[in-house]
């Protein structure tokens, strides 16, 4: 049961309760348009850069009847003057929404806000640690596609040192039988010790350092960008920013025929050649997060739907 639940990680999410999600993100495709947040209030406040976060949920919640009040950028609030953010989180607890959804760049940050705030809390990313409803969105376009969320073996490529969204779909993933990764990266940016130990035993992993170097049949192929705002050595970011590049021609040389996924946005790892390629579903994906949050939210909130 998620009723009045936070959502500050995927390791929060039982295998029930997700499938549970990918049932009523169906019902949502079906027919997204409901009344069942009714006079409900979701707040949304991002102190980092948004799109398909940000306007998903707040699609997710108008499309179910609610209201969205949103924090707006921080150059027009209080915290251009130095509010802290606990106070923020306070005052705008202090209006009483119904829901939080926040975005920060510090890791914790979310779970910071769910100590202060009255209402729910789902972490929509909080620095380099966790983006758990990103992990949902995965989930559920990789069970569109085949049909399950156990059996599944993927290759997440590129920058998983400061990605929050693969390692809450490699938590997600370690919830569901008979999954493996492959996390191909340079060295300089392999996924973190903290990761490996909450999937160890739970996901099987190999690191590699090439593309070339996967050696079985792939589901899906899970890029993510070099990201600039991680670094703080511009000169490391400029090295790596293009250490992968998926072309269609990269693509038919790995095994199987996996459907290529990205959080987005990309910046030069996938080419617009791959746009149109039968294998691609990044933007599938991200039309496919609206519909889990709505599901998401009619969950918390615990509403009839």
């Amino acid at each position: 049961m998620l009723k009045g639940k936070d959502i500050l990680s995927a390791l929060d999410l039982e295998p029930d309760d997700i499938v549970d999600l990918m049932g009523l993100a169906d019902r949502f495709r079906e027919e997204p348009r409901s009344s069942a947040a009714s006079g409900r209030i979701m707040t949304t406040a991002f102190f980092e850069p948004s799109t398909r976060t940000r306007l998903s949920f707040t699609f997710a919640m108008t499309r179910l009847g609610g209201n969205v009040v949103d924090l707006g950028p921080e150059e027009v609030t209080s915290r251009a003057k130095g509010e802290t953010f606990e106070d923020t989180i306070r005052m705008l607890d202090g209006y009483g929404p119904d829901l939080f959804v926040i975005r920060h760049g510090q890791p914790g940050s979310a779970a910071a806000a769910a100590e202060i705030a009255a209402a729910p809390v789902i972490n929509a990313g909080d620095g380099t640690n966790e983006h758990p409803t990103q992990a949902l969105t995965d989930l559920y376009t990789l069970r569109r596609e085949y049909g399950r969320l156990d059996g599944l073996t993927l290759a997440m490529v590129g920058d998983l040192k400061y990605s929050r969204t693969t390692s809450s779909l490699s938590y997600a993933l370690s919830k569901f039988p008979n999954n493996k990764v492959y996390y191909v990266s340079p060295p300089q940016l392999r996924m973190r010790p903290e990761v490996l130990d909450n999937i160890s035993g739970r996901l099987r992993y190999e690191e590699v350092e090439r593309l070339e170097d996967v050696k079985e049949p792939l589901h899906a192929v899970y890029m993510t960008r070099v990201q600039r705002e991680r670094f703080s050595d511009l000169s490391e970011y400029e090295r790596l920013k293009s250490y992968y590049v998926l072309t269609p021609e990269v693509l038919l040389r790995l095994p199987g025929r996996p459907i290529v996924m990205h959080p987005l946005p990309r910046i030069a790892e996938i080419p617009e050649s791959l746009d149109s390629h039968p294998q691609s579903r990044y933007f599938q994906q991200a039309q496919n997060g609206m519909y889990v949050r709505m599901a998401l939210i009619v969950r918390v909130l615990g509403l009839n739907a």
